[in-house]
């Protein structure tokens, strides 16, 4: 079995508990992809990227585009896209 990106299994292990259609799982994983680029973070393991993921999630519960979710998410968190 492959083992998933470690971008994937931070924001899986944030969804875990939440009854997600796999569209809107893909939804949130490409939304977070796009923020830790956005945001030049590179360290999955670093509480920051930990604080994007639940603002993703946050985000991704009302907009469903997800360069439109990395965006404000980005925004939200307090820095320019």
């Amino acid at each position: 079995m492959r083992q998933a990106a470690p971008a994937v299994r931070i924001i899986r292990r944030f969804l875990r508990n939440r009854k997600l259609s796999p569209k809107e799982v893909e939804l949130l994983n490409r939304a977070y992809g796009c923020a830790l680029h956005s945001l030049h973070l590179v360290d999955r393991d670093d509480p920051i990227a930990e604080m994007v993921a639940k603002k993703i999630i946050e985000v991704g519960a009302t907009v469903r585009d997800p360069e439109d979710v990395c965006k404000l998410a980005v925004k939200q968190l307090g820095r320019p896209n």
